[in-house]
């Protein structure tokens, strides 16, 4: 009984705290995440880098995606001189690259299969990985052009606003599903390097 009022007693402490987290301030923290309930929990974890709406004035057409790897950001055009921002992870020195492409396909829970090139850097990594919550894709992963590179979702929601990849976007699994809400195959995207 006394063990049982002692896991009761600690539990209560554990969501009180949490919630004391959350009223301080610590933006994405959803007590619910440390119960495995959390709308957090399959996402991929918030962003460091929080979605916001944002004033941003350009003469690119409203649903353009403007990617910003010195900036770590992608912005979807709203008009009206606005858009909405997320953080992204860019590819690290010598794999950042511009250009203009356009969404050629979107994928719910990919599957992952490392390029060559990639293989060759390293060997340790899987030929082919479904899709799933480990896998490197994430939720949703919308492909640009011909090329090998995409705009993803991440396992790894930590990396975002940070040079880590071989050239993808990286977005958290939430901000990755919002975006490819949004947007459809055809979508033209911009990547200013």
């Amino acid at each position: 009984m006394i063990r049982a009022f002692a896991l009761f007693f600690a539990a209560v402490t554990l969501l009180a705290g949490a919630d004391q987290a959350r009223a301080q301030g610590f933006p994405g923290f959803d007590s619910r995440d440390i119960m495995r309930g959390g709308p957090n929990f399959f996402q991929g974890g918030s962003s460091p880098i929080p979605r916001a709406t944002v004033y941003f004035n350009s003469n690119y057409a409203p649903g353009t995606i403007v990617i910003d790897t010195a900036e770590r950001r992608l912005y979807l055009v709203l008009g009206n001189g606005q858009a909405l921002r997320y953080g992204i992870g860019v590819g690290r020195d010598g794999f950042r690259w511009g250009g203009i492409h356009r969404i050629s396909a979107k994928k719910e829970w990919p599957g992952w299969t490392p390029p060559v090139q990639m293989l060759a850097r390293r060997p340790d990594l899987p030929r082919h990985m479904e899709g799933g919550i480990d896998n490197p894709l994430g939720a949703r992963a919308m492909y640009l052009g011909s090329t090998l590179y995409r705009i993803h979702g991440s396992n790894e929601p930590e990396t975002i606003g940070q040079a880590v990849s071989s050239g993808c976007f990286r977005m958290t699994n939430d901000d990755v599903t919002d975006l490819y809400s949004r947007v459809s195959v055809g979508t033209t995207v911009v990547v200013k390097n």
